[in-house]
This record gives C-alpha cells, structure tokens and sequence, in this order.
C-alpha cells in the first residue's frame, strides 16, 4: 500500500517511512555526521554534506510531505527560518498581502527584516476577501496567511483564498500551526506552500525548536531547497529524531488538544468574570461556518479577556495558574498560558496590535492533554 492510499492516522506513524537499510531499525537513526565519506568526487551514497542533506532529516521531510498531502517537505531550524526561505522567493519591489493578526515573530521578520530589502507588506483582516482583494496590484506576488490566527483565533477561508490567488497569479502561503494537517490540509484546498512552526503541535513535547515547508510543485520545491541549502537554516539530526518521533504521536494529540480545549472554552464563556472568549467552535464566532467546512475540528488553543479589561486583571491571572505553565509557545502535552502584549506579541506596536483585538488585557491558552477537570480547577483558583 502507498502514502497515498494510508489514512491520516496511519500516514503519521508510516508516512514517508521504511525501516533504516543498514539494520532494519523501525525508527531513523540519528545521523549525528557532518560529512560523508566518498569513492571519488561526487561519488557518494545521497548524501555528501549535512547543510545540504542528512537522513535523518530527509526522513522527517518524507513524514511532514506525507501528512500534509504534498510531495516535498523541507525542515528548517525553526519557524522562522522556514519563513525566512519562503520570503527569500520574494525580490526587491515585491509585495505581500497578510493577515493582520498574526504571530509577532512574522510581524517582526516582516517588517523590521524584509522591508529593508525592499519587500512591500499590507496586513488587512483577511476574513474579508474584498479588503484583501482591494491590496492586490501588479506587484504583489504572495498571500500569506494565518488559521486560525494568532492569538484572536479568526478563522480565514483557504479555498477562497486560493482562488483569488489564482484570479490574480499569485502565491498561496498557509501557516498550518495552529490546526496542524490533523484538523486542515491547506494544499488540498488549493494553497502553494504550507509552513509551520513544528516546535509546537508537531513535535508537541516542548522539547524541540524546528520548522517546515510542504508544497506539491517540484519547480517551486526546488527553487526553496536551493535557498534551504545556500542560506543554511537547517535543523540537525537530533532535532528531526525528535520532531518525527513527535510526528508519529499527532492525532491521537490532537484529539485530546480538540476535547479539552472545548470544555476550557466553555468553562470561560459561562464564567461571569470573563467578558470575551475567542474559540472557533462557538456557533456564534463571526467565521465558525468557515471553521466547520474547513476543519476537523476546532484545536486547542483559546483566548480570553476578563472583565474590567485591565493589564493588572489579565497578569494576575496567568501568574496564579498552577497547572497552566507561563511560557511562551505552544502545542505541547502541558498546558500553557501566556499574555501576548507582552510576550508573543510585544514586537508589534501596541496601536497595531490593538486594531486587531491584541489589547493589554488578552490571554492565550494552550490547553494541552491533562486532566480537563484539573484544568478546570486550575482556572478555577485563578480568576476571580
């Protein structure tokens, strides 16, 4: 049987792989080499350099092409550096259109980084497609996009994306993060380049830092290994053992991720000292009909404001949370609170994060696969 006729929950455990050639091991060995040795120049056994190839490596590439439904997979030293690639494909005079809630990290290597080198960025709420339609001109060359977003979890339709995209000739990017390719598969709904930042759900233990591209395109697959390989932003061989071991765990994960994280976003919607709770389950979140056609379910990340809307409310609360680590991150087995204002999104300016709903008083959880009722409890203790 082929990649492609395995499920999802059989492509993350063999998806890409076989049992190593040398001795049958069922898990990758970790090829903790540099270089390899060579009958004559040129004459070696696929790999001659570990920047440009490592098998290790090349066998959490063959996993992350496979679970996204694409044909090349690229992994990179983090998320980032994934982006960084991508952005590269970019020349100066070029524009971008984004998403306007996005991680700050992207923010960041968008406009403190690119835009020194000539690159054009316009963030417009791209549940809009007419507003994102109206930034398009002769040079814009790539959509970039984030679902759900970071961190007011707005939900963006791919396939209309997609096409709009093709109506104009451009480049389709989907930072899959958040939902993972268990709840969303966006090159089946049309996208070009799928990116995520696998420190998180992916490797899912919190003991890794690494990112990936997944396309379908070889021309496009080449012209990014060239850049994966020339500018160097690689992950080692111990990182991919541990992504990939990571991989192989995803939907039974995700499952627990999805059932806790409903019943933490229920707890806060019904709590009377919580104002606002972002979760695209909720039937009355502005894009759930999206969510529900394009998603399997609706993951475990969840935002919220307390009322009185205050920085003090808001920092009070993650720093009583118990069970909930504070930590920056996500998509791990622990649970996780943060305060974005001033960790994941300090590097947007407050009067741009603010347009997008970032405000001082918003917190992120990352609701992991503990027990949900001791999750509960936890929040329980903290607000008040």
């Amino acid at each position: 049987m082929s990649d492609k006729d395995l499920r999802f929950n059989s492509k993350t455990i063999h998806g890409g792989q076989s049992p190593d050639k040398a001795y049958g091991a069922v898990m990758p060995p970790i090829y903790q080499t540099s270089t390899y040795a060579q009958d004559t120049p040129g004459g070696h056994q696929g790999f001659e350099y570990s920047r440009s190839g490592n098998p290790t490596r090349a066998a959490l590439e063959a996993s992350l092409a496979s679970i996204e439904n694409g044909n090349y997979g690229l992994a990179f030293g983090s998320g980032l550096a994934a982006i960084d690639a991508l952005m590269k494909l970019m020349k100066p005079g070029d524009e971008i259109v984004s998403t306007n809630d996005l991680y700050g990290g992207s923010y960041r290597l968008f406009k403190k980084i690119f835009e020194d080198f000539g690159l054009k960025f316009h963030f417009v709420g791209m549940q809009d497609i007419a507003a994102v339609e109206e930034c398009i001109n002769k040079n814009t060359r790539l959509l970039w996009v984030e679902t759900p977003t970071n961190p007011m979890m707005n939900v963006i339709d791919i396939e209309a994306m997609a096409a709009l995209a093709k109506r104009h000739d451009l480049l389709l990017a989907v930072d899959n993060t958040f939902a993972t390719p268990y709840l969303q598969q966006p090159l089946d709904l049309g996208a070009d380049i799928v990116m995520h930042s696998a420190t998180k759900y992916l490797g899912g233990h919190s003991d890794v830092v690494v990112g990936a591209l997944v396309v379908k395109d070889k021309e496009l697959a080449d012209k990014l290994y060239f850049i994966q390989n020339a500018s160097g932003a690689v992950c080692g061989p111990m990182d991919s053992f541990l992504t990939l071991r990571g991989i192989k765990t995803l939907h039974v994960r995700m499952q627990r991720h999805c059932e806790n994280g409903r019943i933490v976003a229920e707890y806060l919607k019904a709590h009377p000292a919580i104002e606002k709770v972002y979760w695209p389950g909720f039937e009355d979140h502005p894009n759930h009909d999206v969510a529900a056609r394009q998603m399997k379910d609706f993951g475990g990340m969840v935002s919220f404001v307390p009322k009185g809307s205050s920085y003090d409310a808001a920092i009070a609360i993650v720093e009583k949370l118990k069970v909930f680590t504070l930590a920056e991150s996500l998509g791990g087995v622990e649970s996780l609170a943060g305060h974005p204002a001033s960790m994941t999104h300090a590097s947007i300016p407050k009067e741009e994060r603010e347009k997008s709903g970032v405000v001082d008083s918003l917190i992120r959880l990352s609701v992991g696969i503990e027990d949900a009722a001791d999750l509960i409890a936890d929040l329980e203790q903290a607000i008040v």
